[in-house]
């Protein structure tokens, strides 16, 4: 959620930045400030009003101990009178807070002055290309076929087992899976990120602070008889690490990674931009998450851009640097970065990372605070990257690196594959 201090100080700029997002917020944002108005007028009466009891309370303790109880009579009933209304006063305004919170988590966070404004991913920006697109040949094989080819992804057997969107890797595919995650895994740790390994499953409380629920209840697998939710991405267990805690100032950043399994019900379109490993219901993920101060979190953002384009140059793979504009940007970001990789074969652009900076969307509703050296406690900003997402980095990877003589491995991997060549 956004602080409601800004729709205090001054609604009518909220309004105008939503609507990059192409959301009219103007009478969300109006019912949230009279809701808060009333929120608070109920808040300083009640305070009151406690207040005067608990000074009422005394008093009649003094009588008593003075052996004047029977002066003490009447204070007993304006006593008894102010708990009643306070009951009241305190159902109104639990009322009025539940309203005001629920309206709050219906407002996406504020997109950041960077965010263009568009209505679609045609409407994206690209900042940058890097690398030179691979020259294939006519006859070159998408990597649905090549996996057929040389046996190492089955499409056919994942169906069967469960159903579309679940591949079952094997062989050398399985092979260059879990070389994948360890080159990753590595380059993060020389990269000062700590590891984690986190379950891959999450409670509500979990999925609500990090901004999946209730904005994408339907997009995950839930188990309702027990409450928990498969992860879409590591990405909502390692932040939530972090639920309900003050962190010291000269602990930040916080740098984390995990590779995880992550599932996701919803599949996009249909046609080409779902075929073979374009996009699945569970694929494999090395995720960097960061908590950092809110004066720097965007020079943060901008290194864990850097980091993730240092990869995919090590992968030997071209890519490009996409700002999200308005319409396209996730609900809980403030601003995104895609990384896309150039799929030779498709002859289009693969998204293989989203880098966004969530601000204190997530920290907000997680309240996670770090403590200042006036021993105050703030807000921090979260921060997260898929560094990598493996489906789409293979398909890359299979498609720009193969030949007559089978697929190349890059030379970076090949001491985690233990082969250099698919064939």
């Amino acid at each position: 959620m956004i602080d409601i201090q800004r729709i205090r100080e001054d609604s009518q700029e909220v309004v105008r930045r939503y609507a990059v997002r192409n959301f009219d917020a103007a009478r969300l944002v109006e019912r949230i400030k009279e809701l808060d108005i009333t929120r608070r007028r109920l808040q300083k009466e009640l305070e009151g009003m406690l207040a005067e009891s608990n000074a009422l309370a005394r008093e009649i303790g003094t009588l008593f101990q003075s052996g004047k109880g029977g002066e003490a009579n009447p204070l007993k009933d304006k006593s008894v009178e102010l708990k009643k209304l306070s009951r009241t006063l305190q159902e109104e305004l639990d009322s009025t807070s539940g309203e005001l919170n629920e309206l709050m988590t219906r407002l996406p966070m504020l997109p950041h002055p960077l965010v263009p404004a568009g209505k679609s991913e045609t409407d994206n920006e690209v900042v940058r290309e890097v690398g030179t697109l691979p020259e294939i040949g006519p006859d070159a094989a998408p990597h649905w076929d090549l996996a057929k080819k040389y046996d190492i992804i089955d499409f056919e057997a994942g169906t069967k087992v469960t159903g579309a969107g679940f591949p079952i890797y094997k062989g050398k595919g399985a092979r260059y899976q879990r070389a994948l995650v360890g080159f990753f895994l590595d380059e993060a740790a020389k990269a000062g990120y700590t590891e984690y390994q986190v379950p891959l499953m999450v409670n509500a409380d979990s999925a609500f602070g990090t901004g999946q629920l209730p904005d994408k209840d339907g997009q995950m697998y839930a188990v309702p008889s027990d409450g928990l939710f498969l992860i879409p991405t590591s990405e909502v267990p390692v932040t939530n690490i972090f639920r309900d805690t003050i962190i010291r100032e000269d602990e930040l950043p916080v740098k984390c990674t995990a590779y995880s399994v992550c599932f996701r019900r919803e599949a996009g379109s249909y046609g080409k931009d779902v075929r073979g490993l374009n996009r699945l219901h569970q694929f494999d993920k090395v995720e960097i998450v960061q908590v950092a101060h809110p004066d720097n979190s965007y020079e943060v953002l901008e290194e864990m851009v850097d980091y993730v384009g240092g990869l995919l140059n090590m992968l030997e793979l071209p890519f490009r640097v996409v700002r999200l504009c308005g319409g396209d940007l996730g609900f809980a970001a403030a601003l995104t970065y895609d990384m896309e990789v150039y799929s030779a074969a498709q002859k289009r652009w693969l998204e293989v990372s989203s880098i966004s900076n969530f601000e204190t969307y997530q920290s907000q509703r997680m309240k996670l605070r770090f403590r200042t050296a006036g021993g105050n406690n703030k807000l921090l900003h979260t921060l997260n990257g898929s560094a990598l997402a493996l489906p789409r980095i293979m398909a890359a990877l299979l498609e720009n690196n193969q030949s007559a003589d089978g697929v190349h491995v890059p030379g970076v991997l090949r001491k985690y594959t233990g082969f250099d060549l698919i064939c």
